[in-house]
């Protein structure tokens, strides 16, 4: 069986949900309190598709602007990143160009998901996807899904489009993408 080790980012503006979305990918818990990511927290899981043994290295990069000189470092070698936004935040679209830089900093084909959170806060959604889809284009994001890590709404799916856009670019055996 092929084992494969990619590195992936997550990131976005600081309470849009990157440690709540990972904590349900890694575990499948809902943790509904969470502190303040300092720098960066790294998660692994272990999935298997088709035969084939991906350990994904999961970098939580901290979304506070205090952090952020910090970041450029820590996206090297990364495959690919899931860039969240929060649905009922429209202030966290804003920085979305800048957060691409950051995650392209060594890399400016890296393949970034966008992704919407919170998407099970109805009565606070103050962002339709048809205004988000608008951002697709210019950012050079390839699709955009949106994720619910308190329902599990998306949220192994939006791995699973990340890991198949990453393995499409190049044939799995490249040395370019396995860490």
């Amino acid at each position: 069986m092929q084992n494969h080790s990619f590195k992936i980012l997550v990131a976005g503006e600081g309470g849009v949900g990157k440690t709540t979305l990972l904590h349900k990918y890694v575990t499948g818990t809902f943790m509904a309190d969470t502190k303040m990511t300092i720098g960066v927290q790294f998660h692994l899981k272990t999935i298997i598709v088709d035969n084939v043994v991906y350990s994904l290295n999961l970098w939580d990069l901290g979304g506070q602007d205090r952090f952020r000189f910090m970041l450029p470092s820590y996206v090297l070698g990364a495959k690919g990143a899931l860039l969240l936004y929060d649905t009922t935040r429209i202030d966290t679209l804003a920085s979305l160009e800048e957060w691409v830089g950051v995650c392209r900093t060594q890399d400016k084909n890296l393949p970034i998901l966008l992704c919407g959170t919170k998407v099970d806060v109805l009565e606070d959604r103050s962002i339709p996807p048809e205004l988000v889809k608008d951002y697709l284009e210019p950012l050079k994001l390839f699709d955009l899904l949106e994720v619910s890590a308190k329902t599990g709404q998306n949220v192994e799916r939006a791995f699973e489009i990340l890991l198949h856009n990453i393995t499409s670019i190049a044939p799995l055996n490249s040395p370019t993408l396995s860490l």
